[in-house]
């Protein structure tokens, strides 16, 4: 961030290219900004700056830039109320002889960029929800750039291959929000393409589309589903207690694996010295939870017809998926680190409710594990395959 230009902004004329806020006091519109940043409709190519702690006219407003104030705002990134996940910078500046935090948003190469379902924009100095016709443009612009797997197109696939009944009933109304939906006036074919589940040519559908929606997810990747295989005893070779493949889109695999974790979940009775029965599992419900819808959102589609493997001994449990770590998440940071490999696939899990928070799953499964007493998990960085193995409190 050049101070510099900091300053010339700042004093500027509100833009397409800053805002001021006094405080942290309307935090939807201090996202909305962000998201609009994030669209760079007028397609300047350059970032945009959300001054915190700042009047109208640029002069420092009595808001106390803290420790606290920098931390809410950086967690915008990864909320997972604005996506794709904005890149964005906060640092705490002095300026026009006061402190203020300075929001530094990159244009996204991704868009559309929505917050809780708008597409906002930013139409010179007036914040607004883009229309049809604009979010179409948004969505070319996206296709001159490198799509990652799940937003491509899927060769062979009609858009007779998704559920639209489904998509009408459980995705739209939890994708868009309501009065977008109350006003938008576009056929299914535009909608599903806003979405990244169609492509824009309107006749074929994504990856996502197919694995979030799809009539029939396996036809075109055989390997999307879960693999579960309970063990009597501590080896492969020891004698098969249960065996399930769970298949479907993503939703219904989900669901079915929460029913069949919890089948298998053993719970005795701890009594403490106060006398009550407290019960306790031999895995906590939470942490298992978390790390097989981490595998379900990370794992690797391409170049592989593996699937997700679970494999439950009497010691411990073994979660097994294909792909390594991606991007810039290393062995070293990968409790505080996230990175997409299918982001589509992860905005479709925030949205069906799968997923609360992003960036968390590890964190949670870790915390949940030393509640019940359990060793932490331990994670394994194998060729082409990432390994989480839980052990059991018994």
């Amino acid at each position: 961030m050049d101070p510099t230009e900091l300053e010339k902004l700042l004093l500027d004329t509100e833009s397409d290219r800053s805002e001021r806020k006094e405080s942290m006091a309307e935090m939807s519109k201090i996202c909305e900004t962000i998201c609009s940043f994030s669209n760079d409709l007028a397609n300047n190519q350059k970032p945009g700056y959300l001054f915190i702690g700042a009047e109208n006219d640029g002069s420092p407003a009595p808001f106390p830039i803290t420790e606290n104030v920098i931390n809410q705002l950086a967690g915008i990134r990864s909320d997972g109320n604005i996506f794709p996940f904005p890149i964005l910078a906060v640092q705490k500046h002095a300026l026009h002889g006061g402190e203020m935090a300075v929001v530094e948003v990159h244009p996204s190469n991704e868009p559309p960029v929505k917050y809780k379902g708008k597409t906002c924009v930013r139409v010179g100095a007036r914040r607004a929800v883009a229309t049809p016709e604009e979010e179409r443009r948004l969505a070319e612009r996206r296709l001159h750039r490198s799509l990652s797997f799940d937003r491509r197109p899927v060769p062979g696939a009609t858009i007779r291959d998704l559920d639209i009944d489904a998509y009408q009933t459980e995705y739209l109304p939890n994708a868009v929000a309501r009065e977008v939906l109350e006003q938008n006036q576009r056929d299914p074919e535009e909608q599903l393409a806003a979405l990244r589940l169609l492509h824009p040519d309107m006749e074929t559908p994504t990856a996502a589309g197919l694995l979030i929606i799809g009539r029939d997810p396996a036809y075109f990747f055989p390997g999307a589903y879960i693999q579960f295989l309970r063990l009597d005893g501590t080896e492969i070779t020891d004698p098969i207690q249960a065996q399930e493949d769970i298949s479907g889109t993503l939703k219904e695999q989900c669901l079915q694996i929460d029913i069949l974790l919890k089948l298998n979940i053993k719970t005795a009775l701890e009594i403490p010295e106060s006398g009550a029965d407290i019960p306790k599992p031999d895995y906590p419900m939470e942490a298992l939870q978390q790390l097989v819808r981490n595998a379900v959102m990370h794992r690797s589609y391409e170049g592989t017809n593996a699937p997700i493997r679970i494999t439950w001994y009497a010691d411990r449990i073994e979660i097994l998926n294909p792909g390594g770590l991606y991007g810039s998440v290393t062995e070293a940071n990968l409790a505080s680190t996230t990175d997409y490999r299918n982001p589509q696939i992860a905005e479709a899990m925030k949205i069906l409710g799968f997923v609360q928070r992003f960036g968390m799953g590890i964190q949670l499964s870790r915390k949940t594990m030393e509640e019940n007493g359990n060793p932490p998990p331990e994670f394994s960085i194998l060729e082409n395959y990432f390994q989480v193995t839980l052990r059991s409190t018994t």
